[in-house]
């Protein structure tokens, strides 16, 4: 007995690429058929995305004319479309009559190669235009000890809400490099303490903090509810194990000094200064937010009172700024201003000598 000719086909899909119209678009779709002798054909078919989208179309409302005025073109275009696709792939793909159309097993398996390619395509798209806008991406930000404080949280928190398709690594730096990986390129962003030595850099400054003198306990001063510069001229002092010539007379009260400084015992980290500190070596300058976020029982935390204070802030570097950058200064701004409490909070801390 002659059997009559069939075919199985099969569908899978490659890579997309579109046009700046959105309606000339490449889809590489292999199409497979088994023919009445047994022979594999195998044929590659450029599927643009706009027909595509056309046969989603009919085949979701099994309708010409519905999915005509879904996507806004004429029937009788719409039609051509699909007889043209049918025509590339060498498969029909609905079964019409007068009163109905339906789907072809090959259809129904084109239908989700069609979505699943239209789906990846688009999420593409809106990944890429994403980048663009700075909307999505990695963005790396280096922090110099304690950050942002009590800051911290909220600007990540409300970042992480607005732009939930960025990532932020974040990456810790020591006193070896005040900007927190700014200069060597390592970081897009730092959270910095001012002054530092940074050409082509600029910043957000978030807000300015009592510097405060670091006495060991058993020190004359250490009870004392402030101090001033002239006061701990003469102290040996620690100071990070950095060349910034800015950084280093900021934090050693250089411009405050009638004689030369003693020599300075250089540390890598914040809590080895403490540890030096307590020992009745050296007293260090630092921001007074040590004194609630590093507690030591061996050192007393002393306002300075006639010099100026240490401002915390965003910095990048200006040359390459992405949108990314510019859109989490932003966030930081506006958290920064919705909480002034908290700010007036840091500023204006307690007075007095901080166990």
């Amino acid at each position: 007995m002659m059997r009559s000719p069939s075919a199985t086909t099969g569908l899978r899909t490659n890579v997309l690429a579109e046009t700046s119209s959105g309606l000339i678009v490449v889809s590489a779709v292999h199409v497979v058929k088994q023919q009445v002798h047994g022979d594999l054909q195998s044929d590659v078919v450029d599927v643009s995305t706009w027909r595509m989208r056309g046969f989603v179309a009919v085949a979701e409302e099994l309708h010409f004319s519905r999915a005509a005025v879904r996507l806004n073109i004429a029937q009788q275009a719409l039609s051509k479309q699909v007889q043209d696709l049918e025509a590339e792939l060498r498969t029909q793909l609905f079964v019409r009559t007068s009163r109905s159309v339906e789907l072809t097993p090959a259809g129904a398996a084109f239908l989700d190669v069609c979505r699943a390619t239209l789906k990846t395509f688009d999420d593409g798209v809106r990944s890429v235009r994403n980048v663009a806008l700075g909307d999505s991406g990695t963005l790396t930000l280096g922090f110099y000890t304690l950050a942002m404080l009590e800051l911290t949280t909220p600007v990540l928190q409300e970042f992480g809400r607005q732009f939930p398709d960025a990532h932020v690594d974040i990456q810790e730096y020591t006193f070896v490099d005040p900007s927190a990986g700014l200069t060597s390129g390592q970081s897009d962003l730092a959270v910095v303490r001012l002054p530092i030595s940074a050409p082509g850099m600029e910043w957000e400054v978030l807000f300015t903090e009592p510097r405060v003198v670091v006495l060991a306990a058993s020190h004359p001063l250490a009870n004392r509810d402030r101090v001033s510069a002239a006061e701990i001229a003469d102290e040996p002092m620690t100071i990070g194990r950095v060349e910034d010539p800015v950084y280093r007379d900021f934090w050693t009260l250089a411009e405050h000094r009638t004689a030369p400084l003693k020599p300075l015992i250089e540390t890598s980290s914040h809590m080895q200064e403490l540890e030096i500190v307590a020992t009745g070596r050296a007293c260090s300058v630092t921001a007074a937010c040590a004194g609630r976020f590093t507690p030591h029982a061996g050192v007393r935390f002393v306002v300075i009172d006639d010099v100026p204070g240490v401002q915390t802030a965003l910095a990048w570097r200006a040359a390459d700024a992405s949108p990314l950058v510019g859109h989490f200064v932003d966030v930081a701004r506006q958290v920064r201003d919705r909480q002034p409490e908290l700010v007036r909070a840091i500023e204006h801390p307690a007075l007095g000598s901080t166990r």
